[in-house]
Protein backbone atom coordinates (compact mmCIF):
# COMPACT_ATOMS: atom_id res chain seq x y z
CA UNK A 1 0.00 0.00 0.00
CA UNK A 2 1.26 3.43 -0.70
CA UNK A 3 1.92 5.48 1.66
CA UNK A 4 -0.65 8.31 2.32
CA UNK A 5 0.02 12.16 2.79
CA UNK A 6 -1.32 15.28 4.17
CA UNK A 7 -5.37 15.22 4.30
CA UNK A 8 -5.36 11.74 3.76
CA UNK A 9 -2.93 10.91 6.75
CA UNK A 10 -4.81 13.60 8.98
CA UNK A 11 -7.81 11.71 8.52
CA UNK A 12 -6.52 8.22 9.53
CA UNK A 13 -4.79 9.96 12.37
CA UNK A 14 -8.29 11.25 13.66
CA UNK A 15 -10.20 7.88 12.56
CA UNK A 16 -7.40 5.76 14.47
CA UNK A 17 -7.60 8.53 17.56
CA UNK A 18 -11.36 7.74 17.75
CA UNK A 19 -11.00 4.08 17.47
CA UNK A 20 -8.61 3.88 20.26
CA UNK A 21 -10.12 6.17 22.60
CA UNK A 22 -13.27 4.07 22.13
CA UNK A 23 -12.07 0.74 22.31
CA UNK A 24 -9.25 0.48 24.83
CA UNK A 25 -10.23 -0.93 28.21
CA UNK A 26 -9.98 1.20 31.13
CA UNK A 27 -8.53 -1.61 33.52
CA UNK A 28 -5.74 -1.69 31.35
CA UNK A 29 -4.62 1.78 32.47
CA UNK A 30 -3.04 0.12 35.71
CA UNK A 31 0.75 -1.16 35.14
CA UNK A 32 1.24 -4.46 33.30
CA UNK A 33 2.92 -7.35 35.43
CA UNK A 34 4.95 -10.08 34.18
CA UNK A 35 1.96 -12.52 35.14
CA UNK A 36 -0.38 -10.37 33.25
CA UNK A 37 1.88 -10.20 29.65
CA UNK A 38 -0.46 -10.72 26.91
CA UNK A 39 1.21 -14.25 25.26
CA UNK A 40 -2.04 -15.93 23.98
CA UNK A 41 -1.72 -19.26 22.47
CA UNK A 42 -4.07 -22.21 23.21
CA UNK A 43 -2.40 -23.05 26.66
CA UNK A 44 -2.35 -19.47 28.16
CA UNK A 45 -4.28 -18.36 30.84
CA UNK A 46 -5.75 -14.68 30.82
CA UNK A 47 -5.49 -12.88 34.42
CA UNK A 48 -7.18 -9.81 32.82
CA UNK A 49 -10.71 -10.33 30.74
CA UNK A 50 -10.23 -7.18 29.51
CA UNK A 51 -6.40 -7.74 28.08
CA UNK A 52 -8.36 -10.65 26.29
CA UNK A 53 -10.86 -8.14 25.05
CA UNK A 54 -8.43 -6.15 23.71
CA UNK A 55 -6.53 -8.58 21.90
CA UNK A 56 -9.98 -9.39 19.73
CA UNK A 57 -10.74 -5.76 19.00
CA UNK A 58 -6.64 -5.10 17.86
CA UNK A 59 -6.27 -8.84 15.87
CA UNK A 60 -9.74 -7.96 14.29
CA UNK A 61 -8.51 -4.79 12.29
CA UNK A 62 -4.95 -6.86 11.79
CA UNK A 63 -3.17 -4.13 14.00
CA UNK A 64 -1.16 -7.11 15.90
CA UNK A 65 0.84 -6.94 12.63
CA UNK A 66 -0.03 -3.81 11.59
CA UNK A 67 1.93 -3.77 8.44
CA UNK A 68 1.55 -7.21 7.53
CA UNK A 69 -0.61 -8.32 4.00
CA UNK A 70 -4.15 -7.66 4.70
CA UNK A 71 -4.84 -11.17 2.80
CA UNK A 72 -2.59 -12.71 6.13
CA UNK A 73 -4.39 -11.31 8.55
CA UNK A 74 -2.40 -8.42 8.89
CA UNK A 75 -3.37 -4.93 9.08
CA UNK A 76 -2.03 -3.67 5.82
CA UNK A 77 -0.78 -0.16 6.90
CA UNK A 78 1.75 1.43 4.85
CA UNK A 79 5.18 2.74 7.24
CA UNK A 80 3.33 6.60 7.46
CA UNK A 81 0.01 4.66 8.62
CA UNK A 82 2.26 2.37 11.14
CA UNK A 83 3.59 5.63 12.27
CA UNK A 84 0.81 7.11 13.41
CA UNK A 85 -1.03 4.13 14.95
CA UNK A 86 2.42 3.78 16.93
CA UNK A 87 2.16 7.75 18.18
CA UNK A 88 -1.51 7.02 18.58
CA UNK A 89 -1.11 3.90 20.87
CA UNK A 90 1.82 6.07 23.10
CA UNK A 91 -0.43 8.75 23.25
CA UNK A 92 -2.65 6.70 25.09
CA UNK A 93 0.31 4.72 27.09
CA UNK A 94 -1.70 1.66 25.82
CA UNK A 95 -0.09 -1.65 26.91
CA UNK A 96 0.70 -4.13 23.69
CA UNK A 97 -2.56 -6.57 22.70
CA UNK A 98 -0.05 -9.44 21.90
CA UNK A 99 3.50 -10.38 22.92
CA UNK A 100 4.20 -13.16 20.31
CA UNK A 101 7.79 -14.75 18.86
CA UNK A 102 5.26 -15.52 16.35
CA UNK A 103 5.25 -11.40 15.12
CA UNK A 104 8.05 -10.51 16.21
CA UNK A 105 10.68 -13.80 14.71
CA UNK A 106 8.98 -15.74 12.98
CA UNK A 107 6.50 -14.30 11.13
CA UNK A 108 8.49 -11.68 8.70
CA UNK A 109 10.71 -14.75 7.93
CA UNK A 110 7.47 -17.01 6.91
CA UNK A 111 6.67 -13.59 4.68
CA UNK A 112 10.16 -14.09 3.10
CA UNK A 113 10.14 -17.53 2.56
CA UNK A 114 7.24 -19.62 3.07
CA UNK A 115 4.80 -21.19 0.76
CA UNK A 116 1.17 -19.42 0.19
CA UNK A 117 -0.31 -22.24 1.64
CA UNK A 118 1.99 -21.99 4.65
CA UNK A 119 1.37 -17.96 4.99
CA UNK A 120 -2.38 -18.88 5.02
CA UNK A 121 -2.50 -21.31 7.42
CA UNK A 122 0.21 -19.81 10.14
CA UNK A 123 0.01 -16.42 9.69
CA UNK A 124 -3.69 -15.37 10.78
CA UNK A 125 -3.29 -17.61 13.92
CA UNK A 126 -0.68 -15.44 14.70
CA UNK A 127 -2.06 -12.33 14.61
CA UNK A 128 -4.95 -13.41 16.40
CA UNK A 129 -2.95 -14.69 19.09
CA UNK A 130 -4.38 -18.20 18.82
CA UNK A 131 -0.72 -20.04 19.01
CA UNK A 132 2.26 -19.01 20.55
CA UNK A 133 5.11 -19.73 19.48
CA UNK A 134 9.14 -21.03 20.63
CA UNK A 135 12.23 -21.21 19.11
CA UNK A 136 14.39 -24.22 18.72
CA UNK A 137 17.89 -22.94 18.37
CA UNK A 138 20.84 -23.77 21.01
CA UNK A 139 21.38 -27.10 21.84
CA UNK A 140 23.70 -28.29 24.34
CA UNK A 141 26.96 -28.74 21.83
CA UNK A 142 26.03 -25.55 19.45
CA UNK A 143 25.06 -22.53 21.12
CA UNK A 144 27.31 -19.69 20.15
CA UNK A 145 28.45 -21.96 17.10
CA UNK A 146 24.61 -22.56 16.49
CA UNK A 147 25.70 -24.29 13.15
CA UNK A 148 27.30 -27.39 14.82
CA UNK A 149 23.76 -28.47 15.88
CA UNK A 150 22.97 -32.23 15.77
CA UNK A 151 19.11 -32.41 16.13
CA UNK A 152 18.53 -35.13 13.60
CA UNK A 153 15.78 -34.90 10.72
CA UNK A 154 14.90 -37.80 8.32
CA UNK A 155 13.02 -38.40 5.51
CA UNK A 156 10.99 -41.69 5.99
CA UNK A 157 7.70 -43.35 4.89
CA UNK A 158 6.10 -45.42 8.01
CA UNK A 159 4.59 -49.11 7.75
CA UNK A 160 1.28 -47.14 7.03
CA UNK A 161 2.74 -45.06 3.89
CA UNK A 162 2.88 -42.07 5.37
CA UNK A 163 5.66 -39.28 4.42
CA UNK A 164 7.15 -37.12 6.91
CA UNK A 165 9.88 -36.18 8.39
CA UNK A 166 11.20 -37.68 11.99
CA UNK A 167 12.68 -35.29 14.31
CA UNK A 168 15.37 -36.94 17.46
CA UNK A 169 17.65 -34.62 19.39
CA UNK A 170 17.67 -32.10 22.10
CA UNK A 171 17.21 -28.15 22.22
CA UNK A 172 18.07 -25.96 25.61
CA UNK A 173 17.64 -22.33 26.22
CA UNK A 174 14.44 -22.77 24.47
CA UNK A 175 12.06 -19.61 25.91
CA UNK A 176 9.02 -20.73 27.24
CA UNK A 177 8.71 -24.06 25.16
CA UNK A 178 6.80 -25.61 28.45
CA UNK A 179 3.93 -22.82 27.29
CA UNK A 180 4.02 -23.05 23.57
CA UNK A 181 1.86 -24.33 21.05
CA UNK A 182 4.45 -24.54 18.28
CA UNK A 183 7.92 -24.09 17.69
CA UNK A 184 10.35 -23.09 14.87
CA UNK A 185 13.37 -25.70 14.58
CA UNK A 186 16.48 -25.77 12.89
CA UNK A 187 17.57 -29.40 12.53
CA UNK A 188 20.17 -31.43 10.48
CA UNK A 189 18.99 -33.04 7.77
CA UNK A 190 22.51 -33.67 5.71
CA UNK A 191 25.37 -34.73 8.14
CA UNK A 192 28.17 -34.27 5.89
CA UNK A 193 27.95 -30.92 5.19
CA UNK A 194 27.53 -27.85 7.98
CA UNK A 195 26.13 -24.69 7.33
CA UNK A 196 24.32 -26.35 4.08
CA UNK A 197 23.16 -29.16 5.70
CA UNK A 198 20.73 -27.34 8.35
CA UNK A 199 17.16 -27.52 7.33
CA UNK A 200 13.95 -25.21 9.16
CA UNK A 201 10.64 -26.98 10.21
CA UNK A 202 7.65 -25.38 12.10
CA UNK A 203 5.83 -28.52 14.11
CA UNK A 204 3.17 -28.79 17.12
CA UNK A 205 4.65 -28.90 20.99
CA UNK A 206 1.62 -31.27 21.47
CA UNK A 207 3.56 -34.16 19.34
CA UNK A 208 4.13 -37.30 20.84
CA UNK A 209 7.63 -37.74 21.53
CA UNK A 210 8.57 -33.53 22.56
CA UNK A 211 9.20 -33.03 26.22
CA UNK A 212 9.99 -29.32 27.46
CA UNK A 213 11.81 -29.04 30.86
CA UNK A 214 12.39 -25.64 33.05
CA UNK A 215 15.44 -24.35 34.05
CA UNK A 216 15.13 -22.62 36.77
CA UNK A 217 17.57 -19.69 36.75
CA UNK A 218 19.34 -17.46 39.63
CA UNK A 219 16.60 -15.04 38.95
CA UNK A 220 14.43 -17.61 40.35
CA UNK A 221 12.23 -17.78 37.26
CA UNK A 222 12.14 -20.23 34.57
CA UNK A 223 11.68 -18.66 31.40
CA UNK A 224 14.04 -21.40 29.33
CA UNK A 225 13.71 -24.82 29.30
CA UNK A 226 15.60 -28.10 27.86
CA UNK A 227 13.77 -29.58 25.04
CA UNK A 228 13.82 -33.14 23.98
CA UNK A 229 12.27 -34.41 20.86
CA UNK A 230 12.32 -38.68 20.41
CA UNK A 231 11.12 -40.10 17.49
CA UNK A 232 8.84 -37.10 16.56
CA UNK A 233 7.08 -37.17 13.05
CA UNK A 234 6.29 -33.51 11.20
CA UNK A 235 4.42 -33.69 8.08
CA UNK A 236 6.74 -33.20 5.55
CA UNK A 237 4.56 -29.83 4.25
CA UNK A 238 5.68 -27.99 7.62
CA UNK A 239 9.71 -27.29 6.40
CA UNK A 240 10.38 -24.18 5.32
CA UNK A 241 12.10 -23.06 2.19
CA UNK A 242 14.25 -25.42 0.94
CA UNK A 243 15.64 -29.34 2.02
CA UNK A 244 19.61 -27.92 3.43
CA UNK A 245 18.23 -23.83 3.06
CA UNK A 246 17.24 -23.11 6.63
CA UNK A 247 20.81 -21.43 7.43
CA UNK A 248 19.62 -18.64 5.50
CA UNK A 249 16.55 -18.54 7.02
CA UNK A 250 18.23 -19.11 10.56
CA UNK A 251 20.32 -15.89 9.44
CA UNK A 252 17.34 -13.75 8.77
CA UNK A 253 15.67 -14.53 11.76
CA UNK A 254 18.28 -13.96 14.58
CA UNK A 255 18.47 -10.29 12.57
CA UNK A 256 14.94 -9.60 13.50
CA UNK A 257 15.00 -11.59 17.36
CA UNK A 258 17.66 -9.14 17.54
CA UNK A 259 16.08 -6.17 16.37
CA UNK A 260 13.07 -6.60 18.20
CA UNK A 261 15.55 -7.19 21.34
CA UNK A 262 17.48 -4.38 21.04
CA UNK A 263 13.86 -2.23 20.33
CA UNK A 264 12.68 -3.13 23.46
CA UNK A 265 15.65 -2.08 25.50
CA UNK A 266 15.20 -5.50 27.21
CA UNK A 267 13.03 -3.67 29.78
CA UNK A 268 13.47 -4.83 33.26
CA UNK A 269 13.99 -2.82 36.72
CA UNK A 270 10.83 -4.47 38.69
CA UNK A 271 8.62 -1.26 37.45
CA UNK A 272 10.60 1.59 39.16
CA UNK A 273 11.96 4.36 37.85
CA UNK A 274 15.25 4.62 38.58
CA UNK A 275 15.78 8.60 39.25
CA UNK A 276 12.95 8.40 41.74
CA UNK A 277 13.93 5.71 43.26
CA UNK A 278 17.15 7.23 43.93
CA UNK A 279 15.82 10.22 45.30
CA UNK A 280 13.79 8.13 47.68
CA UNK A 281 16.18 6.04 49.32
CA UNK A 282 18.80 8.52 49.11
CA UNK A 283 17.61 12.10 49.15
CA UNK A 284 18.19 15.72 47.43
CA UNK A 285 20.57 17.87 48.00
CA UNK A 286 19.30 21.94 48.65
CA UNK A 287 18.83 22.08 44.90
CA UNK A 288 16.68 18.91 44.26
CA UNK A 289 18.95 16.86 43.01
CA UNK A 290 19.73 13.51 44.19
CA UNK A 291 22.61 14.01 47.24
CA UNK A 292 24.86 11.31 45.93
CA UNK A 293 27.04 13.31 43.49
CA UNK A 294 28.66 10.22 42.10
CA UNK A 295 25.34 8.44 41.58
CA UNK A 296 24.09 10.64 40.05
CA UNK A 297 26.49 11.38 37.69
CA UNK A 298 26.43 8.01 36.64
CA UNK A 299 22.56 7.56 36.61
CA UNK A 300 22.94 11.30 34.37
CA UNK A 301 25.63 9.39 31.83
CA UNK A 302 23.32 6.64 31.71
CA UNK A 303 19.74 8.21 30.91
CA UNK A 304 21.67 10.15 28.28
CA UNK A 305 23.06 7.08 26.94
CA UNK A 306 19.34 5.51 26.67
CA UNK A 307 18.34 8.39 24.83
CA UNK A 308 20.82 8.06 22.47
CA UNK A 309 19.99 4.34 21.57
CA UNK A 310 16.63 5.19 21.52
CA UNK A 311 16.91 7.48 18.45
CA UNK A 312 19.51 5.14 17.35
CA UNK A 313 17.01 2.52 17.08
CA UNK A 314 14.23 4.64 15.83
CA UNK A 315 16.72 5.66 12.84
CA UNK A 316 17.50 1.84 12.58
CA UNK A 317 14.09 0.83 12.12
CA UNK A 318 13.31 3.85 9.57
CA UNK A 319 16.24 2.12 7.49
CA UNK A 320 15.58 -1.75 7.31
CA UNK A 321 11.70 -0.51 6.48
CA UNK A 322 13.43 1.46 3.23
CA UNK A 323 15.49 -1.83 2.92
CA UNK A 324 15.50 -5.38 2.29
CA UNK A 325 14.86 -5.64 5.96
CA UNK A 326 17.25 -5.58 9.07
CA UNK A 327 20.86 -5.40 8.84
CA UNK A 328 23.70 -6.58 10.34
CA UNK A 329 24.11 -2.99 12.39
CA UNK A 330 21.37 -4.58 14.56
CA UNK A 331 23.93 -6.82 16.12
CA UNK A 332 25.86 -3.37 17.16
CA UNK A 333 22.21 -2.20 18.40
CA UNK A 334 21.92 -5.75 20.23
CA UNK A 335 25.31 -5.52 22.11
CA UNK A 336 24.35 -1.84 23.07
CA UNK A 337 21.26 -2.54 24.40
CA UNK A 338 22.10 -5.86 26.72
CA UNK A 339 24.84 -3.54 28.30
CA UNK A 340 22.80 -0.57 28.48
CA UNK A 341 19.81 -2.98 30.72
CA UNK A 342 22.74 -4.35 32.88
CA UNK A 343 23.85 -1.17 33.67
CA UNK A 344 20.49 0.31 34.60
CA UNK A 345 19.49 -2.82 36.99
CA UNK A 346 22.90 -2.29 38.39
CA UNK A 347 22.34 1.17 39.19
CA UNK A 348 19.11 0.72 40.58
CA UNK A 349 19.96 -2.17 43.22
CA UNK A 350 23.10 0.15 44.26
CA UNK A 351 20.15 3.12 44.80
CA UNK A 352 17.83 1.04 46.61
CA UNK A 353 20.50 0.28 49.32
CA UNK A 354 19.79 -2.61 51.49
CA UNK A 355 16.24 -2.46 50.05
CA UNK A 356 17.32 -3.68 46.88
CA UNK A 357 19.04 -6.70 47.96
CA UNK A 358 15.83 -8.25 49.88
CA UNK A 359 14.53 -11.78 48.55
CA UNK A 360 11.61 -12.73 50.19
CA UNK A 361 10.09 -11.74 53.33
CA UNK A 362 8.30 -8.34 55.31
CA UNK A 363 10.48 -5.14 54.81
CA UNK A 364 10.41 -5.15 51.22
CA UNK A 365 8.05 -3.90 48.56
CA UNK A 366 7.38 -6.23 45.62
CA UNK A 367 9.02 -4.22 43.34
CA UNK A 368 12.17 -3.79 45.31
CA UNK A 369 12.16 -7.69 45.22
CA UNK A 370 11.50 -7.79 41.58
CA UNK A 371 14.62 -5.20 41.09
CA UNK A 372 17.24 -7.91 42.42
CA UNK A 373 15.72 -10.41 40.18
CA UNK A 374 15.88 -8.16 37.34
CA UNK A 375 19.16 -7.78 38.12
CA UNK A 376 20.18 -11.07 38.23
CA UNK A 377 17.96 -11.76 34.77
CA UNK A 378 19.60 -9.01 32.99
CA UNK A 379 23.30 -11.24 33.27
CA UNK A 380 21.72 -13.37 30.44
CA UNK A 381 21.21 -10.38 28.32
CA UNK A 382 24.35 -10.59 26.94
CA UNK A 383 24.07 -14.41 25.60
CA UNK A 384 20.40 -14.43 24.81
CA UNK A 385 19.66 -13.58 21.19
CA UNK A 386 23.02 -13.94 20.27
CA UNK A 387 25.89 -13.11 22.81
CA UNK A 388 27.66 -10.19 23.10
CA UNK A 389 30.98 -11.66 21.90
CA UNK A 390 29.76 -13.15 18.54
CA UNK A 391 28.30 -9.71 18.15
CA UNK A 392 31.09 -8.04 18.44
CA UNK A 393 32.25 -10.16 15.61
CA UNK A 394 29.41 -9.48 13.47
CA UNK A 395 30.24 -6.03 13.97
CA UNK A 396 33.54 -6.57 12.81
CA UNK A 397 33.30 -8.63 9.65
CA UNK A 398 29.98 -7.18 8.23
CA UNK A 399 30.05 -3.62 9.61
CA UNK A 400 33.48 -2.78 9.46
CA UNK A 401 34.50 -5.04 6.99
CA UNK A 402 37.37 -6.59 8.71
CA UNK A 403 38.77 -9.72 7.60
CA UNK A 404 40.16 -12.46 9.83
CA UNK A 405 44.11 -12.69 9.21
CA UNK A 406 45.51 -16.08 9.84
Amino acid sequence: MADFGGSELDAFRAETRAWLETNYPTSLHAPMGEDDAPWGGRRFQWKNPDAKLWLDRMAERGWTAPMWPAEYGGGGLSKAQNKVLEQELRRLKARPALMSFGVWMLGPVLLEYATEEQKKRFLPQIVRGESRWCQGYSEPGAGSDLAALQTKCEAIIDKDGGDHWLINGQKVWTSYADQADWIFCLVRTDTSKKHEGISFVLFDMTSPGVEARPIKLISGSSPFCETFFDNVKVPKDQLVGKVNGGWDIAKRLLQYERQNISASGFGGGGGLDLVEAAKKEIGVDALGRLADGDLRARIAQHRMDAHAFMLTVRRAETESKTGSGPSAAVSIIKYAAAKMNQERTELLVEALGLQGLGWEGEGFERDELNALRAMLRAKGNSIEGGTSEVNLNVVAKRVLGLLDHQ
